[in-house]
């Protein structure tokens, strides 16, 4: 995402921090120069002075002026020296052989001493000679003594500031900088990705927390902040995710019945229509024989049989689709319940040639549902001695823990093709539909005993035995998923 700015944050930062310690550094350093340069002009104009005064002093005191200057060291060999009466008047010069004739009252060093006894001109043009000097002026009782230096290099040596600070500052300005700049990154880095952060955020990106603040009072508020939207971002991916999940189980349950609805109504069509012809039948021929009025009562008989079988199914169904809540639990004995289905399967298996062979030992303890315990195994006793051909049915516990109990139900029958496995536990799925009706099957015995196990916290498998004959693997947990 491409910023509107040219110049990065944490370089703006250092900008505006250079140019402020620029500033500070000239402005001080300007100030330095010339206070250092004017102390020395100060101390020089003090050594001018002393001279001025010894000066004034041998005049005052009435010893010729030519004598006193030639005897009087010089502090600077190329000094000039003036004598100015009270009127402004030059009435000595030791660099002119001609006096100028112009007042000097209005010259700043002059102007200065006759008000405060002293003054100077740093650097000044000088009309007489033409030369710049440095001026320096006292006023004693009668006349004022001006000594000028050349202002030469030797002279601007002398007055120059030291060099010296001014390397120190600009040392120091550097080193300043330069923990600037690693301030300013460390802060504009942050800065930068907390604006990072809020243009991701504006946009709705997905935001990660994998970036590290630096360990500071700002990076750990800018830390919280990230962790905090990250966690809010994922709270809301997550309500959405169960949203969606809700709306798909909402839409695959109104599936579900939807496709029941119809199933439902196509399989009563059947015993329905059969019994409608059985008994138009029997209504519109009262000539028929006994025999062949029996054949139909019998017909109808066994539709009707086939009609409660799969009222009873829709209606376990029904109750399994509103959910766990709506199935009662309470402490059962599961080998308890297998003991009295096989009990009760027993003839009807008998009729088909199939053995029940009940392998399970007692007790086996658990949370369940005993109606819908009992329909499993009732439904798969059934279902092997329907349609497996086989001769036994042999039902057996395999494994037994605190939270678990493993059992297989395996028949030595015709198995189920391998293409098909996958689909028996499905509702109205029927591998031989001709045959299976002619059984008087509903289509919904395997379908109620997944959906029953799985309201066990269990799961149950097929496959086909290497011999022959199908295995049917059951797991089921012990306390009742809430």
């Amino acid at each position: 995402m491409a910023s509107k700015y040219k110049i990065s944050f944490p370089g703006r930062i250092f900008a505006l921090l250079l140019t402020t310690i620029i500033i500070m550094v000239v402005c001080f350093m300007g100030f330095q120069y010339a206070r250092e340069k004017r102390y020395k002009a100060e101390r020089f104009d003090a050594e001018l002075q002393q001279y001025n005064r010894h000066l004034l002093d041998a005049i005052e005191s009435g010893q010729p002026l030519a004598t006193v200057i030639a005897s009087t060291h010089k502090p600077m060999p190329d000094m000039r020296l003036s004598v100015i009466d009270s009127t402004g008047t030059i009435i000595y010069d030791s660099s002119l052989e001609r006096l100028p004739q112009d007042n000097h009252l209005q010259r700043p060093e002059i102007a200065a001493a006759m008000q405060s006894g002293h003054g100077c001109s740093i650097s000044r043009h000088s009309a007489s000679t033409g030369a710049t000097y440095f001026y320096s002026a006292t006023r004693g009782q009668h006349v004022v003594v001006r000594s000028a230096v050349p202002y030469s290099v030797g002279l601007s040596d002398i007055l120059a500031a030291d060099r010296t600070f001014l390397w120190f500052m600009l040392t120091v300005a550097i080193v300043v900088s330069l923990i600037g700049y690693f301030a300013s990154r460390r802060i504009g880095l942050t800065i930068a990705r907390l604006n990072r952060f809020a243009l991701q955020a504006e946009s709705g990106e997905q935001v990660y927390n994998t970036e590290a603040f630096p360990h500071d009072e700002l990076g750990d508020i800018a830390g919280h902040i990230v962790r905090l939207y990250v966690k809010l971002q994922q709270s809301n991916a997550d309500r959405d995710q169960q949203h969606r999940l809700a709306m798909h189980q909402e839409q695959e349950k109104i599936r579900i019945k939807k496709e029941l609805t119809n199933n439902i109504n196509h399989e009563l069509k059947t015993p329905v229509a059969a019994m409608s012809v059985c008994l138009e039948t029997l209504e519109a021929h009262p000539e028929l024989s006994p025999e062949q009025r029996q054949e139909f009562i019998h017909r109808c008989a066994q539709n009707c049989s086939r009609l409660d079988s799969l009222l009873r199914d829709v209606s376990i169904i029904t109750r399994m689709d509103d959910g766990p809540t709506s199935i009662t639990r309470e402490p059962v004995d599961l080998a308890d319940i297998i003991r009295e289905a096989v009990a009760d399967c027993s003839l009807q298996a008998e009729k088909h040639g199939l053995k029940i062979v009940n392998r399970v030992s007692g007790p086996l303890p658990m949370d369940g549902n005993a109606a819908l315990l009992s329909s499993v195994f009732r439904n798969l006793i059934d279902n092997a001695a329907a349609y497996s051909g086989g001769t036994t049915v042999e039902i057996k516990q395999t494994m037994l823990s605190d939270q678990t109990i493993a059992l297989t139900v395996a028949d030595n029958g015709v198995g189920v093709p391998e293409h098909q496995l996958q689909r028996i536990f499905e509702r109205f799925y029927r591998i031989d539909k001709g045959r299976s009706r002619a059984a008087g099957g509903t289509g919904l015995g395997l379908s109620i005993v997944r959906n029953a196990i799985a309201m066990h916290g269990g799961s149950i498998t097929a496959e086909n035995r290497p011999t022959s004959g199908l295995l049917l693997r059951i797991t089921l947990q012990r306390h009742f998923p809430a």
